[in-house]
């Protein structure tokens, strides 16, 4: 597949281990939450992209509407 920014065919995928941070002082008392996504990396232009699973994006979601 093609990089979304730069066209390239030059791309490849990368297994991956990312920590998600909540944003700000209040982030602080919250749990990272971990993921391990397959991340597709453009060889050209550095682009990265990775979709989150379900069971992860809840955990953001909750985390977001505790936070309001």
């Amino acid at each position: 597949m093609s990089c979304k920014s730069c066209q390239s065919k030059n791309t490849r995928t990368f297994d991956a281990n990312i920590g998600i941070h909540f944003p700000g002082l209040a982030g602080l008392d919250k749990p990272l939450v971990l993921v391990s996504p397959k991340i597709k990396v453009c060889l050209e232009c550095a682009v990265a992209e990775f979709a989150i699973p379900e069971s992860e994006l809840r955990r953001l979601k909750e985390g977001e509407n505790a936070a309001a």
